[in-house]
């Protein structure tokens, strides 16, 4: 067994069985992300949408391309055509856009809400008052062809792990408050994007329902 498919197995062994794995293939070859695959991941992870496109074509088809980082507007028609699941929606403005070009190419599209959670300006997201502040039952339903199936969220880069502990803690009440106000009937509406390679234990404790991993699985990343 090689490392990538040993690394997988330890990660598995420790999470529980319900939390799913986005094993990030940024800055990875394709022969990288395959090994994954072969070891039984299938949800791979890129934070640019030219990489996505290009590893998905040397990529198994049934593979669940995720997008997780910033989707620039004018990328909006490539993000479509080649991810499963944005996780990276941080404007309603966005996410409409994506709903246009949806319907454009006549397929449906899953995409998650990115909140900003962290301490860091540089980070994306909705802010935490826009949860409350936002008719979401109204925006899902001017909605054609993208669903809404939960929420993203990037911790703070820190050591402290009781201030990452409360900003999952923030992410997962705020998952929990739109469900009960917006999405109750939505069978959709069920994930929780939060945890990496630092964080993930705390994330899961906090109720993350999926966790987004690279150098956990490959190594330490090689800088491009």
């Amino acid at each position: 067994m090689g490392k990538i498919a040993t690394n997988i197995e330890n990660l598995l062994r420790e999470l529980p069985p319900e939390v799913k794995v986005v094993a990030v293939t940024k800055t990875r070859s394709a022969e990288e992300a395959l090994e994954a695959y072969n070891a039984g991941v299938r949800l791979l992870g890129e934070n640019r949408v030219q990489e996505l496109s290009a590893k998905k074509d040397l990529l198994p088809p049934d593979v669940k391309w995720h997008l997780i980082g910033h989707l620039q507007s004018n990328k909006v028609r490539q993000a479509v055509a080649a991810a499963s699941v944005i996780e990276s929606v941080d404007s309603l403005r966005l996410l409409a856009r994506i709903d246009d070009e949806a319907v454009r190419q006549d397929q449906q599209i899953d995409c998650l809400l990115q909140f900003h959670i962290a301490s860091e300006k540089t980070k994306q997201g909705f802010g935490v008052e826009e949860a409350d502040g936002t008719n979401w039952t109204e925006v899902a339903a001017s909605l054609r062809a993208v669903r809404i199936c939960g929420v993203m969220g990037i911790a703070t880069f820190t050591d402290d792990m009781e201030q990452v502990r409360r900003e999952f803690r923030t992410l997962a009440l705020i998952f929990r408050n739109m469900r009960e106000r917006h999405f109750r009937e939505n069978e959709f509406f069920r994930e929780i994007s939060m945890g990496m390679t630092g964080d993930w234990p705390v994330a899961v404790e906090e109720g993350s329902t999926m966790i987004r991993v690279g150098t956990l699985i490959f190594g330490e990343r090689i800088k491009r």
